[in-house]
Formats: structure tokens, C-alpha cells, sequence
């Protein structure tokens, strides 16, 4: 069984944020991320519905990495272009979208950020198995391009909405293998969409069972984020869409046992849920997901731990 907190006392850092905006510059979203608290941020490195970013100025990367070194925020999780489709039929928007991925990587080592989070893409008809081959040789293309790159190309689950690849664990886990540099692999869970996908975490047996078979399949040790997410949609229902946490399907009891996992508090927790501009309903979701913690446990510092994630 997965040990939670209420049976051990430890100390450890909570990795908690949010995915901010990067309007008026990729450094501006530290300056949003830091006003509300957050140890941990996700951000777009350029604007997600375009193929091409404008080339950061020396003075963009000087910015970025002068705000976020004195931020107290780690680590940092890139997400890559919505555009891009790394098993696209069709061969010029597959050309597109390995060009992109690269882009991605480089804009990523550029500014020092140690994850880049994406979707495995979507079939469009031609089967999984046809995918997740046509992922690897995109991956194993964008590695080859980027020999020496210290940032991780992170898998994002997804929740089987259309033909996107990527709804079961055994995918991750074969895309993994084909992957000629597995050490550069890694895997965000997404609450949300592994709910959407038919993995029961709401409930303690599901939950016990669903990261039983991850670890079992994919190994928890190459997971190094998750997006929390509750879901508007029910247990399979193969459909994304966010909710603010404890007002979905999941509820509140998935999110304790989440929150209150001791083999996961290293792993940083990253709000994608509705939000307003001025960002209270990030810092509402925040304090619901702080507040399920110290029912558990008491021995949580909210502080960084920049040293890990620095790349």
C-alpha cells in the first residue's frame, strides 16, 4: 500500500503552483507565479496556437533567469505548442511539429528549464500502435538534434478524448522503450485525465490500484510532475475537461489522498484549472489543496527546493 503522511513524520518541501502567463514576456509569468506563492510554475516559453516564436534576446534569458533565481520557485515545467502533433498522417504538419518540438527543447535549455511537459499526439485514424511508432522516431528526431540537452521531454497523460495516444500507462511505457535515449524521458499524470481515461483515483482502492499499476508499468520513478485537475466529466468518460478542485468528479477525497502521499511530495503539483485574471481562483484552489494537507500532516515547509531542478 502507498504510505501517506498521517503515518510518518517528515519535513519536506510542498511543490505547489499553477501554469501562468507569459504576456509581456516569459519572465513576467515569476513575477505572477511569486505574487501568489506558488514553489512551482508551468509556462508556455512562446505562444502556444503559433509554429514558429520570436528568438529570445539575450536580455529575455538574462531576465528570465535573474527573476527566477532569486524566486524561490523549482522547478520550472515547460508546455509545449497546442499545435504540435508528434504522429500527425499528415507529413507536413508532422514536419511542423517536429520542428516545433525541437524549437521547444532549445527555448527550454536556453532559459534553464529542466521539463519539457507534452501531449503524445493524436492518431488521427491510423491506430494507437501506428502512434506511438511514429512518436518515437519524432522523439528519437528531436533528441538527435539536441545530443547534450540537459531538459527532459515529459509525457503527459492524456484522456483518450478522439484518437490521442496516451490514455493508458502501457503507452507511456511504450514510447518509453522506443526511445533510442530513455534516460531523457520522463511523465506528468494528469488528475483529470487519467480520471477521464477510467483510473478510479477518487476512491482509495482505485487510487491504491492506479498507482500500483503505474508503478508497475511505467515506474514512479520517472515521474516528475502532475497537473491537478478536477474533472467536469466522470470515471471514463474519455472527455477533457478541467474543474476547480473538489467541484468535480473527483472531489475532494482523490485530492487528499494525493496531497497526503509521502512517495509524492517531491513532486511538484501544478494547478491547470479555470482562472481569472487577477488569479484568485488560483490562490482559492491552492488553499483548498494546502488545506487537504494539513489535515494529514503539520510537517510540510512551504519553501523551495531550488537546488534539485536547477539544470
Amino acid at each position: 500500500m502507498i504510505q501517506s503522511t498521517s503515518n510518518s513524520k517528515f519535513t519536506q518541501t510542498l511543490l505547489l503552483g499553477a501554469h501562468m502567463s507569459i504576456s509581456g514576456g516569459v519572465h513576467t509569468a515569476i513575477d505572477r507565479a511569486t505574487s501568489i506563492g506558488c514553489t512551482a510554475l508551468q509556462v508556455f516559453t512562446k505562444n502556444n496556437n503559433q509554429w514558429n516564436g520570436k528568438p529570445f534576446a539575450e536580455d529575455d534569458i538574462a531576465q528570465y533567469k535573474q527573476k527566477i533565481s532569486k524566486a524561490g520557485i523549482a522547478p520550472v515545467v515547460s508546455h509545449d505548442s497546442y499545435l504540435i502533433n508528434l504522429c500527425a498522417t499528415n507529413s507536413d504538419v508532422l514536419k511542423k511539429s517536429r520542428a516545433a518540438f525541437i524549437d521547444e527543447l532549445e527555448r527550454c535549455e536556453q532559459l534553464g528549464i529542466p521539463l519539457l511537459n507534452f501531449h503524445p499526439g493524436s492518431h488521427l485514424g491510423a491506430g494507437d500502435d501506428e502512434g506511438i511508432k511514429k512518436i518515437c522516431e519524432s522523439l528519437n528526431i528531436a533528441h538527435d538534434k539536441t545530443k547534450g540537452f540537459k531538459v527532459k521531454s515529459v509525457i503527459e497523460t492524456t484522456a483518450g478524448q478522439g484518437t490521442n495516444v496516451g490514455y493508458k500507462f502501457e503507452h507511456l511505457r511504450a514510447i518509453i522503450d522506443g526511445v533510442e535515449n530513455p534516460e531523457r524521458m520522463a511523465v506528468c499524470i494528469d488528475t483529470c485525465h487519467i480520471f477521464a481515461a477510467g483510473y478510479d483515483i477518487a476512491r482509495e482502492k482505485g487510487y491504491e490500484q492506479t498507482f500500483k499499476q503505474f508503478d508497475a508499468v511505467v515506474g514512479l520513478d520517472r515521474l516528475v510532475a502532475f497537473h491537478i485537475n478536477d474533472s467536469k466529466k466522470g470515471l471514463g468518460s474519455r472527455v477533457d475537461r478541467h474543474e476547480h478542485i473538489g467541484k468535480g468528479a473527483i472531489g475532494l477525497n482523490g485530492f487528499r489522498m494525493l496531497m497526503s502521499n509521502e512517495r509524492f511530495i517531491n513532486i511538484p503539483k501544478i494547478l491547470e484549472t479555470p482562472k481569472s485574471e487577477d488569479l484568485h481562483e488560483d490562490v482559492e484552489n491552492m488553499n483548498t489543496l494546502k488545506g487537504l494537507l494539513k489535515k494529514q500532516s503539520s510537517a510540510i515547509e512551504e519553501s523551495p527546493q531550488r537546488c534539485r531542478w536547477k539544470i
